[in-house]
């Protein structure tokens, strides 16, 4: 007996020893979690970092020229290739490697670390909402500058720049590696079409994702996600008046727009559309043999997201039925639903790293960013479960998508130290 209870208490003393060093290793892992804030404040104080933090204030200035030079190159939806070609000049001039333009018309650049992971891709969108024709030129009335695009995207492309050329003035180095992309098609029917290229086949599996998308310093790891359609409809058409009678495209385009704007939507998740453009027709004395409409339907949720959708596809339908019942026509008017946009709905978890070093990130440099969702160039890689959030470059805009559009330079440097800190953290080992 006495044999058995030794060992016994021989079992009982490992089995507790055991359960010491696994309850030490999650505390210790816990720490370690919970000084990502401190990690990043130690970083900050680096002082190969240091110099590129000052680097960036003191050449603020020069950010602001790119901005207003790369908006005064037009870059409409689907013709960036000018305004493209800027950016490539600036990352070979700032010594980037691997510089180059792929199918789609990304301008990408890489800057090595020690090693090739952690990979963070920094990005920013080329293209403005505004058609070929639009005059891009800037105007600047003290701290601000007002133009076509001049925030959205203007000031993310000249911080994309300014981060490289700082890291490079400063020699910083970092364990892993981050490519920089001016990248095409985010803005209305491109359709993300710039980073879907980017991640179909990308050369080094990427890690995190940043876009910098706008004035401010908040952190968006919410992706709204959209569904857009060009709906076209479709009939005989006829003159005005020897062919009256007729099923006519537009009754039925406006049939549809009338059930569409009755549509209830939730205030939480905060879900929208609207009928964005609508044409069609040859003559004021013709009945229309096509009539057309594009409309845009938006949620931060997947499940409404379809929803509306789904309320849409039946209003449509409903429009259709009732201009042929109206004129005894069955079926004389048909219709197309043409998916041109779609936007995938997500969430980066706000516990998560990249989100968390994003918000120490502004923490340290005493800016108070907050959190939010947005329709951006992230959505693609959230959709992925790839880690990836979207920040503005400082400053403050107003008048988005107008031609009036404005950004005030006031300590705007603040926004692109920012960027910067942010990119050499997720740079950093886990």
């Amino acid at each position: 007996m006495s044999k058995f209870l030794t060992e016994a208490m021989q079992l009982f003393s490992r089995v507790v020893l055991l359960c010491v060093a696994v309850c030490g290793v999650i505390t210790a892992a816990r720490a370690v979690q919970a000084q990502s804030p401190d990690r990043v404040a130690v970083l900050s104080q680096q002082e190969e970092v240091k110099a590129a933090l000052e680097h960036i204030r003191t050449t603020e200035s020069q950010t602001i020229a790119d901005q207003i030079r790369f908006c005064e190159v037009p870059a409409p939806p689907f013709d960036e290739a000018a305004r493209g070609k800027l950016l490539r000049d600036a990352f070979t001039r700032l010594g980037l490697e691997n510089v180059r333009t792929d199918a789609v018309g990304n301008v990408a650049g890489e800057r090595r670390g020690r090693a090739q992971r952690p990979h963070v891709l920094i990005a920013a969108h080329l293209d403005t909402v505004f058609p070929a024709g639009t005059s891009v030129k800037v105007s600047r009335n003290g701290s601000v500058l007002r133009g076509p695009g001049i925030a959205d995207n203007c000031r993310g492309l000249a911080v994309l720049v300014a981060i490289a050329r700082s890291m490079g003035a400063s020699g910083v180095r970092t364990p892993g590696s981050i490519t920089f992309v001016a990248n095409v098609g985010e803005e209305g029917l491109g359709d993300l079409k710039g980073v879907k290229a980017l991640f179909a086949r990308p050369p080094v599996p990427i890690d995190r994702f940043v876009s910098i998308d706008g004035a401010g310093v908040n952190v968006s790891h919410i992706a709204v996600g959209s569904h857009r359609y060009r709906v076209t409809f479709k009939g005989p058409g006829g003159h005005s008046y020897g062919a009256f009678g007729l099923a006519n495209p537009v009754g039925a385009l406006g049939r549809a727009v009338a059930r569409l704007s009755d549509v209830q939507v939730p205030s939480q998740p905060k879900t929208t559309f609207t009928i964005g453009r609508i044409g069609g027709g040859t003559s004021v004395n013709s009945i229309p043999f096509e009539a057309w409409m594009e409309v845009d339907m938006r949620s931060s949720n997947a499940a409404g997201l379809a929803a509306l959708d789904a309320r849409f596809q039946s209003a449509v339908d409903e429009a259709v039925a009732e201009e042929n019942r109206r004129w005894s026509h069955p079926g004389m008017i048909t219709v197309v639903k043409e998916l041109v946009g779609d936007r995938p709905a997500g969430e980066t978890a706000a516990s998560s790293p990249i989100v968390q070093t994003a918000l120490a990130v502004g923490r340290s440099l005493g800016l108070a960013p907050a959190l939010g969702e947005g329709s951006t160039d992230a959505n693609l890689p959230i959709s992925l479960k790839i880690p990836a959030i979207t920040i503005g470059g400082g400053g403050t805009a107003s008048d988005g998508h107008a031609l009036s559009e404005s950004f005030d330079t006031t300590d705007s440097w603040k926004g692109t130290q920012n960027a910067l800190l942010l990119a050499i953290a997720l740079a950093e080992r886990p």
